[in-house]
Formats: C-alpha cells, structure tokens, sequence
C-alpha cells in the first residue's frame, strides 16, 4: 500500500477509470513537450518585439531550463511526500499561470521570470505524471502498455513543439505560443479532481529533507546554468567558472547530506537498483545526442535551407510521426523481447539514422534525401523513450516511485544542456554534420550502458527485480 495513501490505488481505480488517468497522464506531459521546442522558433521575433539583445534571448530558453532541470528532484521527492495528485494539480497551476504571464508580457524581465516560474511547474508536474502511472499500473506488461502511451505522448510532443511553435507564430504572433498553454492547463486542472484518485494522509514519521532539497536544487541549476552560458561566454569566464565549482561542490555536499540523513531526499539504497540508474544514464544520453540532433536540424533547415518558421515547424511533421510509432511500440517491444534488447536494438538503428542524416546535411540536398535517416533516428528514439523509463521504474517500491522519477527526468534534462553545450561547440568549430556524427557516436556508445541492464527473468520480458524492491513498499 502507498504511505501516501489510506487504501490501495489499484483495486479503487476500475480499468476504465485507469484508461481516462492514463489519458491525462499523457495529455499532461505532451504540454510539457511540446514546450520544450515550441519557443525556439519564435526566438527571433520575441527578440525582435521585446526588445532582447543578441546576448539576452538566449535566457528566455535557459531560464526555463534552470529551473526546470534544478526542481525535479524536489518534484519527485514532493510527490511521493505529499501527494502525487497534490503535486499534479500544483505544477499544471504554476505552468498555466505562468504561461498566461509569458504570453502578456511587456518586458525581457517579465518574460524571462514567467519562463522561469513555468520551469518550477513543470518540474513539479513530470515526476508526478510518472509517479501516477508507476503506483496505478502493474509491473510489467501493463505498466508497459501505458508507458508506451505516455513517453508517445512526451516524446510526440518534444518534436510536434517545433511545428506548432511554427504555426502559431506565423498566424498569430509570438504570444501565441504561450497562451495556448491556458485552456490546456485549465481543463486538465479540471480533469484532475474527478480522475486522480486523492492523496491520503503523510504516512507518519516520515519528513521532507529540506537542505538535501536546498543542495540539490540550488546545485544543479547553477551547473544548468553554465553549462548553457558556456558555449555563448566561454569556459574560462569567471562567472562560468564559479557556477560550476559552486554547482559541483553543492551536489558533493547533497551526498554527503543524504549519507547521514534519517529520510533523505534521494535514498542512498535507491542507487543499488542497477535498473533504475542504467535507465537514468540511458536517458542522458538519449538526450544529449537526439536532442542536439533535433536543434542542429532546425539550424540546418533555416540557415541552409532558408526556411521561415512555419516551414521550418511543417519539416518535423515526419520526425514527429515515426517517433509516436515508437514510443507506441516501445512497451509491446519490451514486454516481448526483454528491456536490453529493445534498446540495445533500437539504440543501433538510431545510430544508423543519425549517421544518414549527417551524411546528407549538405547546402544542395533535399529534403527528401534526409527522409531515410529521419524515420530511422525517429523510430528508434521513440522506442528508447519509452523503454528506459520502464526500466527506471523497475523494481522500484510504490513508495519511491516519485523520486525513481525525478533521478530519471533529472538524467534527461542535464542530459540535454550537456549534449547542447559538447556538441554546439563541436558544430561551431567542425559544422553541423561533424556535430551531427558526434552525435551518433554518442548514440552508440549507449549500447553499452543499456547492456548493463539486468537480464530478463527466464520465461519473462523484464529485467529481474532488486531485491527489497519488488512490489507495493
């Protein structure tokens, strides 16, 4: 039984009911996806409109990024602490009020804090979503099924962003990309209360580790923050250089707080589950890689290929297509074959998809010359997606499924600023095609960590459970 909880989830939630959470579970994090890209192509005239410098539009992207990667330990941690419904209908609020701010500012400043604040929504809103799907549905291939719909979701969004972001700009103006983001936090703040099953009382003796929280936060949004200013102000700038040493030494004494803490932020135990941290460094690395990738590309289409944003957003509808058919099949996939071959398998496609798209980055090529590379690098990525947050949740007790979460969300969002600020820099100095091939042999190299997953149970597709892990805490 969750302590979160007064009864169990699972018996009350009848699999009718099971299917409208599990829609709204994947409805809340294509928000968040879509998200992530949707702003970038509107970046050019949100500086042009606002006023932002050269150097400044830069921060209407990191300042969401700070705060989002910063806060989701925090946002695992709450929702297993305090409620994961608690957690859900607090981090749809703060994005949706935030995105109403965005949408009227005025101001560099004003845009700048309502990204920030919509960060801190959302990392309080991801964790949860997955919390909810790990604690309501079984381990296995049920849990699996309905992680394929919701990393179909996320991941759909992550590249559907870029042509909405396209869309809405060309039609309505960069505000646009932010207000449509109101009625949709609006009604699944409304969906929220019938739908999600209420969060019982704390389980007692149980407390909230505030300076685990305070170190982890703080520390990893300063190490957010210079690995994006970096490229932009160089490595050797003071104020990078103090950023890191500050974010490294305030995560090396996070450790050394959760070694003494009686209920620490992140349990130390939790770091025996080979699972759990193979799938957080999976996701890392898919990250890094795709996600540079997928920023490289839209580089590629406007300045190669002069294309303005709509077109720009109407050339991911491809990408967007096949990474759903993906991330659709990823469970069946792992349920059927075992979780280190689906992504062992998947990751090996990828790579040769990457390695196509890079080999025909090119002034004169075609659209259509990319299509072979872009199918193959979508479907495996959607297929990764979705298989490493099944293993990330694998034997992992009901109870720590919020913070298994936000390790794993954690992973993918640093993975991402890191992969950005690597591989811009190899771009910048080699092109985008050498930065898209290093790329893929980051994608490569994730073979091997996905090899350390645990084999699959004789008879069985899943890896074999930790002991002390298994099952309801």
């Amino acid at each position: 039984m969750s302590p979160l909880t007064s009864s169990s989830p699972v018996p009350a939630a009848r699999p009718r009911r099971l299917g409208a959470i599990l829609a709204l579970m994947a409805f809340a994090v294509l928000i968040l996806g879509i998200d992530v890209y949707i702003v970038v192509v509107a970046l050019p005239e949100i500086g042009r409109e606002l006023g932002f410098s050269d150097q400044t539009l830069q921060s209407v992207i990191s300042s969401y990024a700070v705060t989002f990667g910063g806060f989701l330990l925090f946002g695992g941690r709450a929702s297993d602490l305090l409620g994961r419904r608690r957690m859900f209908v607090l981090g749809m609020a703060l994005f949706g009020l935030a995105s109403l701010t965005g949408g009227l500012a005025g101001s560099p400043e004003q845009l700048i804090v309502a990204r920030a604040v919509q960060g801190i929504g959302g990392a309080l809103l991801f964790p949860s979503t997955l919390a909810l799907i790990g604690t309501l549905f079984a381990e296995g291939a049920e849990r699996n099924r309905a992680l394929s719909v919701w990393s179909g979701a996320g991941a759909g969004g992550l590249v559907l962003g870029s042509l909405l972001g396209g869309v809405l700009t060309h039609a309505f103006g960069w505000e646009a990309i932010f207000l449509v983001n109101v009625p949709l936090a609006a009604l699944a703040l409304l969906l929220a209360f019938p739908l999600i099953p209420a969060d019982g009382a704390r389980e007692r003796g149980r407390t909230f580790d505030l300076p685990g929280a305070l170190a982890a936060t703080t520390g990893t949004m300063l190490l957010v923050f210079g690995l994006i200013q970096a490229p932009e102000a160089g490595w050797g700038a003071p104020h990078i250089v103090a950023s890191l040493l500050a974010g490294a030494a305030l995560l090396a004494g996070f450790f050394a707080i959760e070694r003494r803490g009686r209920d620490p932020l992140i349990p130390l135990r939790l770091l025996a589950n080979r699972n759990l941290a193979t799938g957080a460094t999976v996701g890392f690395m898919q990250l890094a890689t795709f996600g540079s990738i997928l920023y490289f590309l839209t580089l590629y289409f406007q300045d190669e290929h002069g294309y303005d944003a709509l077109e720009t957003g109407l050339a991911f509808l491809l990408p967007t297509a096949f990474i759903l058919l993906g991330s659709g099949s990823g469970g069946r996939l792992a349920t059927r074959f075992g979780l280190r071959a689906t992504l062992a398998v998947s990751l090996a496609v990828a790579t040769v998809g990457a390695v196509a798209i890079a080999l025909t980055m090119s002034a004169d090529a075609s659209y259509a010359a990319l299509i072979p590379g872009l199918i193959l690098l979508s479907i495996g990525d959607g297929v990764v997606y979705t298989a490493m947050f099944i293993a990330a949740g694998t034997g992992v007790a009901e109870r720590d499924q919020g913070v298994a979460s936000g390790i794993a969300s954690t992973g993918t969002q640093v993975g991402s600023v890191v992969g950005l600020a690597v591989l811009v820099a190899v771009a910048n100095s080699g092109g985008l095609r050498t930065g898209t091939l290093v790329a893929a042999a980051g994608i490569a190299l994730t073979i091997l960590v996905a090899l350390n997953l645990r084999a699959a149970r004789s008879g069985g597709s899943e890896p074999a459970p930790v002991p002390g892990y298994a099952g309801a805490a």
